[in-house]
């Protein structure tokens, strides 16, 4: 497995973007700006996201600091990575979509036997809600609910 090169994180806190879009590349950079630990987790070997190194399997790197975003919610994959973040001790797990489409999360980790209580754990919609639409927006808003959590301030992820 590679390893993402990157400072130490000023926070404390790592932060996983779950597949290779464009939303996870602006995310990436500005966590590493904010002082998070920018991981990427990639299954797919064939997609890549230009600097920064692909994990392709939950590693060590998914501990207590982690905060988890999953940056594409059209993948197959969804539910095998959301059952297995489950089982890690990441601090907090959200996924991205509009709260004004089912979440197709839950039907995959209910069909896989998670019970409710843990797909529960699962955040969605994420990020402020400042009306988001391109990449580098989505990428602020999830960050800056991700800095109100972090800094213990309301701004939060209420909608």
């Amino acid at each position: 497995m590679a390893h993402s090169e990157a400072p130490a994180a000023e926070s404390g806190r790592t932060l996983v973007a779950v597949f290779a879009s464009p939303v996870a590349g602006f995310l990436l950079r500005f966590g590493a700006e904010l002082g998070f630990r920018p991981i990427l987790l990639e299954p797919d070997p064939a997609r890549r996201l230009e600097g920064f190194a692909a994990e392709t399997e939950i590693g060590g790197y998914v501990d207590a600091t982690a905060d988890v975003v999953l940056t594409d919610h059209h993948r197959e994959e969804i539910g095998p990575i959301l059952r297995d973040l489950l089982k890690s001790p990441a601090r907090w797990i959200g996924i991205m979509g509009s709260a004004r489409h089912t979440a197709p999360h839950v039907r995959a980790l209910t069909d896989l036997g998670v019970p409710p209580e843990e797909v529960a754990r699962v955040h969605r919609p994420i990020g402020l809600n400042i009306g988001s639409r391109t990449p580098p927006e989505i990428a602020v808003a999830t960050l800056a609910g991700l800095l109100a959590d972090r800094n213990a301030r309301p701004g939060g992820f209420a909608f």
